[in-house]
């Protein structure tokens, strides 16, 4: 097994839940970078992380760094993990893995010049044991051929005019936010299960509040500020709260999904329905321990979480026993164990069993035409 040290960039909400993921996997936290010298220094108190870095250059030097997780607003995610690599660092990337596709296809021609090194963009859903379970189900012939996939994400976190963070700013999260934030999350998951890539898309997408108030400060995501009304600001706001796409995939599968950031009581929700010609799949994050298999001649299943009647390959990404619950920071540990297990591997011919520069470049191309549908109203093919 190769040494690893890991440094996180950003002090965030992915920060933390980056940390502790490290930590549940034994990987030892470097150091940790934020905006400035004094975001350093008090998540690196916070979280008990040895070095508060001031600057990246400090990161990249530091040869008790062998790996960089990157969880930064998306604007700056393509110089960071351009230097990362050029400096002989593995690379984890929050997505989107850049800004356009431009960008993006240079990330992954960077990343076949240092083969040597693992480049990842953390679609961490892909990790949910029953996620697994309903891929394995697929690739074995249990559902058939895919018809249609239908789905959404939803969440609540910005329903009022009042809440905001840097993501609803075009400038820090680029021109797509509702989409590329959490859709992106969608169409990387359900796209892995089928074996299925979207060819062409037909979007339509709407911004509810135009105007959103901004306080002095930033805030951090998935909270809530009471800011004092002589310190907030109206601030325009272009990017989407919501939308709603219809899909074709290549071989004919059919697919929608809508996604939203402003639906009352939707905390964190993905869910998925995959219809086959000889069985159906439900599946929703916020009751994921469990997955739905639909039939037509016999009783409908409700698989409950458990390693002893799961698929091998689901069973090596639970930890715990049948009844013992596990979700979202389990999702982000068995991502990073199956990104350091390929490093200590060191078989740099094997199929990475993580989301891919590749796979991150094909959704920033996704995102664009979900874009470019939207302008022209029409249907748009995928990196046209």
């Amino acid at each position: 097994m190769q040494t690893s040290g890991a440094a996180i960039i950003g002090t965030g909400f992915m920060g933390s839940v980056h940390a502790e993921a490290l930590r549940r996997i034994n990987i030892p936290i470097v150091g940790v970078l934020g905006s400035n010298a004094e975001k350093s220094r008090l998540a690196a108190a916070a979280l008990k992380i040895p070095t508060a870095y001031e600057n990246l250059t400090q990161i990249l030097a530091d040869p008790a760094v062998t790996s960089v997780h990157i969880g930064t607003p998306n604007r700056h995610h393509f110089q960071q993990v351009k230097r990362c690599l050029e400096a002989g660092k593995h690379v984890l990337c929050e997505k989107p893995l850049s800004m356009n596709s431009v960008e993006s296809a240079e990330l992954v021609a960077l990343a076949a010049k240092y083969a040597d090194l693992a480049t990842a963009v953390n679609y961490n859903i892909r990790f949910y044991p029953l996620c697994i379970e309903a891929r394995e189900m697929i690739s074995n012939g249990e559902l058939g051929e895919v018809i249609h996939i239908t789905g959404s994400y939803t969440q609540d976190w910005l329903a009022k005019q009042s809440d905001y963070n840097w993501r609803v700013l075009a400038e820090e999260g680029g021109p797509l936010r509702a989409v590329a934030d959490i859709g992106t999350h969608w169409f990387d998951l359900v796209s892995s299960l089928a074996s299925l890539k979207v060819e062409s898309v037909c979007a339509d997408l709407k911004t509810v509040f135009d105007v959103r108030t901004r306080p002095a400060g930033e805030v951090e995501s998935f909270s809530h500020t009471n800011a004092d009304p002589s310190e907030v600001r109206n601030v325009p706001i272009d990017t989407e709260d919501y939308g709603a796409v219809l899909l074709k995939f290549k071989g004919g599968a059919r697919g929608t999904v809508f996604v939203s950031q402003v639906m009352h009581g939707r905390k964190n929700s993905l869910r998925f329905e995959i219809a086959g010609a000889n069985a159906s799949l439900a599946w929703n994050s916020e009751q994921g321990n469990e997955i739905w298999i639909g039939h037509r001649d016999k009783s409908s299943e409700r698989l409950i979480r458990d390693p002893a009647i799961m698929s091998s390959s689901a069973a090596e990404a639970t930890s715990y026993p049948g009844g013992h619950n596990e979700g979202y920071g389990d999702s982000f540990k068995q991502s990073f164990k199956a990104f350091y297990n390929y490093i200590d591997q060191a078989d740099w011919h094997a199929v990475p069993p993580y989301a891919t520069f590749a796979d991150g470049h094909r959704e920033v191309l996704l995102c664009e035409a979900i874009l470019k549908s939207q302008q022209t109203q029409s249907w748009v093919s995928v990196g046209e």
